[in-house]
Formats: C-alpha cells, sequence, structure tokens
C-alpha cells in the first residue's frame, strides 16, 4: 500500500531515536518497522529541527529500502482518489519504452496481509502481572501493549493463527491490523471456539473487531473510499450519542 500525505511539507522534525521502555518496547514507534509499500509527499524537509530527532525522514526511507517521491500535487492526487475511490498504483523511476511490456500491478487486497505482519512466535510481558491478556497480533501497534501494562496486565502475544484452546487468559485482545479480515479465515475459526466454550471477555479494535464481527456470523464488504482520518462520527445505536474516532480502514461490516 502506496501512503499519500496531503500536509505541504513532511519531515520537519526528523526521525527520533530507537529508544526502549523497560519492556524492550520503542518508545518513539508503533511497530520494528515500516510497513508502508512507498511513500508519496508534496515537499520533504531535510533540514530537520527537534531536540529527539536523529535523521531525517529520506535518510529512514533509505534504511528500510521504501522508495519515495516528492514534488507531487498530493491534494490534486488526493481528489482522484476520492472520486475514483482506493486506486492501484505504483512509483516508477522512469517511463518504460514504449511499447515494452508492463507488469500488471498485484492487487494487495487478493494476500492475506495479515499474515505478512504477523509475529511468527509468542511473546510474553510482565510475565507476573495481572490479570492474563492474550493479544492477538494481526498487526498490532505498540501502544496497544503499552495500555495493557501501564495497568499491570500480563501480556501474552500470539500470531494471528495462533491455536487458542490451550493458552489461559483472563480477556482476549483482537488487534488492529491491514486488508481484508475474509483473508483471516484461520483467526475467525479460531475466534469462534472461544466464543463457543469460554465465557472469556473478547475485545478487539479496528481489524480485530471486524474478525470478532465475522465469527459472530457477520459479512464485510469492501468499501469504495474507506474512513480514514482523526475525525470520523461514530454514532452509538441506543443512545444516539455522537463520538469523534480516529479510523484508517478499507472494509466495513454487514
Amino acid at each position: 500500500q502506496i501512503l499519500v500525505l496531503t500536509y505541504p511539507l513532511i519531515g520537519n522534525y526528523g526521525i527520533p531515536g530507537d529508544e526502549k521502555d523497560e519492556h524492550n518496547l520503542p518508545y518513539w514507534f508503533e511497530s520494528s518497522r515500516i510497513w508502508a509499500a512507498g511513500l508519496v509527499v508534496g515537499e520533504i524537509c531535510d533540514t530537520p529541527s527537534h531536540w529527539r530527532q536523529t535523521k531525517t525522514l529520506s535518510q529512514w526511507l533509505q534504511e528500510q529500502k521504501i522508495p519515495g517521491i516528492h514534488e507531487i500535487d498530493t491534494r490534486a492526487l488526493t481528489k482522484v482518489i476520492r472520486e475514483k475511490g482506493s486506486i492501484l498504483g505504483r512509483i516508477v523511476y522512469q517511463q518504460p519504452p514504449s511499447g515494452a511490456p508492463v507488469t500488471p500491478i498485484a492487487d494487495p487486497n487478493n494476500r492475506n496481509l495479515v499474515a505478512e505482519v504477523s509475529r511468527t512466535s509468542p511473546t510474553v510481558y510482565n510475565s507476573r502481572g495481572s490479570p492474563r491478556i492474550c493479544v492477538v497480533d494481526c498487526g498490532l501497534k505498540y501502544n496497544q501493549l503499552r495500555c495493557f501494562l501501564r495497568r499491570g496486565a500480563r501480556v501474552e502475544v500470539v500470531p494471528w493463527d495462533q491455536d487458542l484452546a490451550a493458552i489461559q487468559f483472563d480477556g482476549l485482545f483482537l488487534s488492529n491490523g491491514p486488508g481484508d479480515p475474509s483473508m483471516c479465515r484461520q483467526t475467525v475459526e479460531n475466534i469462534k471456539k472461544i466464543m463457543k466454550t469460554r465465557a472469556t471477555p473478547v475485545f478487539g479494535i479496528c481489524m480485530g473487531h471486524q474478525l470478532l464481527s465475522l465469527a459472530a456470523g457477520c459479512k464485510s464488504y469492501k468499501m469504495a473510499y474507506g474512513n480514514r482520518g482523526h475525525n470520523q462520527p461514530a454514532l452509538h445505536i441506543g443512545t444516539d450519542r455522537c463520538y469523534m474516532t480516529s479510523q484508517n480502514h478499507g472494509f466495513a461490516i454487514d
């Protein structure tokens, strides 16, 4: 997935260092690496000014081998995306010769993106903590772990397809993640088993909420535009109270 930023100047504050907390989680990052396939910006700042910065945005992208492009009218590009919906695209260094075959653009929605970003083995944080929370990693953000650990919980993070039947926990948390939730069939089956055999609380956020919905018998569908931003209104059915929420997803539940 290529990320397009509409703010006119990007990189002013640079990239902070990789300091870790007492649980060996990075202070300033939400994942171990950049997961976007590319970055498109209007203007890039190569002289950042912030007391925590250790490198520029360009240097960070180069280190992680992520292509980027600037001097693009990203607001005009956003209008195209808003009119046509999420579209396939690529960043190219130069136009291919006339008549040369062009490799088709692969649709990431045809892949199980959760399997690509999830960890491959379990990890336990704060082993003597309580309550015991099992976290299914579908592409989680580190701050979700920080929130549990700050409250003294024992947190066991498991891969997306982990069999949950043999794990002892007081609560099951299903993390956020990328792509189509219907691709995670094994995760949905694992959740169904827990729902049928235990009275344990289950909490999902973003992708996790959608997986929980599929396990309960709902269906997912791809949205034309997706909900992306920090001010998405969400109506609480039953009270008619409207909450302003932060969302970034392209699928919805029916």
